[in-house]
């Protein structure tokens, strides 16, 4: 089994976190995944950012602010 870094976006209404996560692949079934503790964290950041609590989604990931550019 092999491990690779990934950086995850998740998006939410105005914000946008870079979540740091582990790729996991093997040789058998279907790869590359996460493992179970990268994907909670995926929907801890998704629901801190519905809830607009950039605190706890800061901890987690880097989290940005989506701004319109006016053409």
């Amino acid at each position: 089994m092999t491990i690779r870094r990934h950086t995850k976006l998740v998006h939410e209404g105005e914000y946008v976190a870079e979540v740091e996560v582990k790729l996991l692949d093997s040789e058998e079934g279907w790869t590359p995944y996460l493992s179970m503790e990268d994907a909670r964290k995926l929907d801890e950041v998704r629901e801190a950012l519905r809830r607009c609590d950039l605190a706890t989604a800061s901890k987690l990931a880097r989290v940005f602010r989506l701004t319109p550019v006016a053409a």
